[in-house]
């Protein structure tokens, strides 16, 4: 009997865990979910190390916070040592499928400072600058899709560094970072670059959506507002998807692929299920395709492994339907370039605050060492 994971890995999806800490990855967790829950990578986000490096019962950064006291370093040079330090080792755990995977999988990202999210040249230097430091073929740098990340992402693919585009909620943000990966690739390839060496995912947050949009649908309270809820997250998805297999069937992409680049792969993020109303494997189970990647948290992981009923490719089919979706949100009065707009404000904001959090109390703890 295969599970419900090695299922979706049969049906062509990668699972990535959206979480890391050092205990995971010492304990040997990290590798039991590879051999036992089909996880072939993982992301990273300043909220995930906010918890880790802050979770009083997990003692195993003590030592590296007493040594960077005693070296005089501030707390953003403590987090970055610690956090590079963390996606370096769970690289190497995931060199093997690396390897196995042709390149592809294996993967682990980390994030840009989101107090760089509308900085262009920062964004760059900084994506750079990590790249060198973790210095691991198979690591992804996350640049968020602001106005000022896409140019950096473009910049980035130019320099043969890999990426994770993070925070997109709109199709017509997604198409604009398509642009910037295939703009990338052309000024990488005008450098003489590999380009079978440069990967990148393109993060498209899903539950989110959903909480967004329904909070709005709630306040319509009729009854076809009231019929749309819970539908807009998968509807946006799936023309995502759609968005992605024309651009890249295009004569430019095709141009590329065939000089050795790679397509940039849609991520589902934000896969957690948020209303309880819902079933917990929605995200999952219903955006099923080929060449996508689905980054859980551990709970959805644990759920999908349990009890997720994989039924095949849950996208390509649904295109109309997804229309319709939206077609019935506009005539019930929800503006969804609203939504998108407010979406993207609030998801740099919450990076923002869990990044200052994370930096005051590392400041705390460096103090404390002091």
């Amino acid at each position: 009997m295969s599970t419900p994971t090695a299922q979706l890995a049969a049906a062509g999806v990668s699972i990535w865990l959206d979480d890391l800490s050092r205990t995971r990855i010492s304990s040997g967790n990290l590798a039991e979910l590879i051999a036992s829950r089909n996880v072939v990578g993982v992301t990273t986000n300043p909220t995930i190390f906010a918890n880790a490096i802050t979770d009083k019962n997990d003692t195993s950064y003590d030592a590296q916070v007493t040594e960077l006291a005693a070296s005089g370093a501030s707390a953003e040079d403590a987090v970055f040592a610690a956090t590079t330090q963390d996606v370096r080792a769970a690289l190497d755990v995931f060199r093997p499928v690396w390897e196995e995977s042709g390149h592809v999988d294996g993967r682990v990202s980390i994030e840009v400072s989101p107090d760089l999210a509308h900085d262009t040249d920062g964004t760059v230097a900084q994506a750079k600058e990590l790249w060198d430091r973790i210095d691991r073929p198979n690591l992804l740098v996350k640049i968020p899709a602001t106005k000022a990340g896409l140019p950096a992402i473009t910049e980035a693919i130019a320099n043969g560094i890999s990426v994770n585009v993070t925070l997109i909620f709109s199709l017509e943000r997604y198409a604009e970072v398509i642009e910037a990966y295939l703009t990338g690739l052309e000024r990488a390839k005008e450098a003489g670059i590999d380009l079978s060496t440069i990967h990148s995912v393109a993060s498209f947050f899903v539950s989110r959506v959903d909480t967004e949009t329904d909070k709005r649908l709630t306040a319509i309270g009729t009854d076809a507002a009231t019929a749309l809820k819970s539908k807009a997250g998968l509807a946006n998805a799936r023309l995502a998807y759609e968005l992605f297999e024309k651009t890249f069937a295009e004569k430019r992409a095709q141009d590329l692929l065939a000089a050795g680049a790679n397509v940039q792969r849609p991520l589902w993020a934000s896969t957690g299920v948020k209303d309880p109303a819902l079933p917990d494997t929605l995200y999952v189970t219903e955006l099923v395709a080929d060449g996508v990647v689905n980054t859980m948290p551990e709970k959805t992981l644990e759920a999908t492994f349990d009890h997720a009923v994989v039924t095949g490719d849950t996208i390509t089919g649904g295109y109309e339907e997804a229309r319709e979706v939206f077609a019935g949100l506009a005539e019930v009065g929800v503006d969804f370039d609203a939504v998108t707009e407010v979406l993207e404000e609030e998801g740099v904001a919450k990076f923002i605050d869990s990044w200052h959090d994370l930096l005051a109390q590392v400041t705390e703890a460096l103090e404390a060492q002091r």
